[in-house]
């Protein structure tokens, strides 16, 4: 008498969480790839020289921005659907807490790098943390290491809505940090354009993977199209936001008349350009989901073309890494 198999084919679901997983495992490897190789590509022809390390500085300054937008994207998105009527309790699994260790990590990582004078470290004996607090980029650094440590152990308690204030500090450090005293004219409004542009890029590119997330687990329905209705109408005001500030700070580095011919001959413009096409690609992405949505009702309907979003938006955040580690075009006089 035969013995009945005994099937272990997994569900539907389980499949697809893996294609998933194996999916943003692959795209956050292309993603890396892009800071890593991205400073050679980008100075190559234009007669000037990347700082040491460049590659990885600006991989570390990737992770961090990444960090920044998930932690605060889930607040945002937690906001708006906290201010909708009727909707479901549930929510998914907060990646907070892993966000803001991989934030701590890089800013840990990249104070190091300011803590022996902008050079890479080749061993630990090189490493001056004392001298951190001398210099203000070394301050700034160690806020941001604080700031993102405070953020994770926030996360992890009953009021994870407190990580708002450290990731606040973050922010303010990075503006800052951006944009010396010593070395620029009008540092002030410089910085107050990062905090902006950096903050409304944050929450776009964080709200909208955990906005897909939140849909998965509602399966849709009548709420998931008014949280995805509400995302997209301040989505679009972020968009508006975001393209002032970028222009505004563009002209601030590059006179009106040399903009075209430094997008092309400088590696800092060509990185820019890159960033404006993505985004560009983004936006055209999020009214092709946004009329999907209009068309169904159905916010499923409209996932396709938002987790190419989520992917370009992840491109946009590797090229603003790369960016931060190249040499300004021109030198203020």
């Amino acid at each position: 008498m035969s013995s009945p198999r005994t099937s272990s084919t997994a569900s539907p679901e389980a499949r697809a969480g893996v294609r998933r997983g194996v999916a943003m495992l692959a795209l956050a490897l292309l993603a890396a790839l892009v800071p890593l190789l991205g400073p050679g590509a980008a100075l190559h022809g234009t007669g000037e020289a990347a700082a040491p390390g460049a590659g990885g500085t600006a991989l570390l300054r990737g992770v961090l921005f990444a960090a920044l937008s998930v932690s605060l994207g889930e607040l945002f998105v937690g906001r708006l659907a906290s201010g909708l009527p009727g909707v479901p309790g549930e929510r998914p699994f907060s990646w907070a807490p892993l966000a803001n260790a991989a934030g701590c990590l890089a800013a840990l990582a990249l104070a190091s790098v300011v803590a022996t004078g902008n050079l890479v470290p080749r061993d630990l004996g090189q490493i001056d943390l004392g001298g951190l607090y001398a210099s203000r980029d070394g301050r700034l650094a160690l806020l941001e290491v604080n700031a993102f440590l405070l953020a994770a152990l926030c996360a992890r308690s009953r009021r994870p809505g407190l990580q708002l204030w450290p990731l606040t500090a973050v922010l303010i450090a990075e503006a800052l940090r951006a944009h010396p005293a010593a070395a620029e004219h009008g540092p002030l409004t410089g910085s107050l354009l990062t905090l902006t542009h950096l903050t409304c890029a944050a929450l776009w590119a964080g709200g909208l993977p955990y906005i897909l997330r939140t849909l998965r687990l509602w399966q849709g329905g009548t709420e998931g199209a008014a949280l995805l209705g509400r995302y997209a109408r301040v989505a679009a005001v972020l968009l508006a936001v975001l393209t002032a500030t970028g222009v505004w700070s563009t002209l601030r580095r590059m006179p009106p008349g040399t903009v075209l011919d430094q997008l092309t001959t400088t590696a800092y413009g060509r990185t820019l350009l890159a960033k404006v096409l993505l985004v560009a690609a983004v936006a055209v992405l999020a009214l092709w989901a946004r009329v999907r949505l209009g068309r169904s009702g159905d916010p499923l309907a409209a996932a396709a073309p938002a987790r190419a979003e989520v992917a370009v938006l992840g491109a946009v955040v590797a090229v603003s890494g790369l960016l931060t580690a190249l040499p300004l075009p021109i030198r203020w006089s």
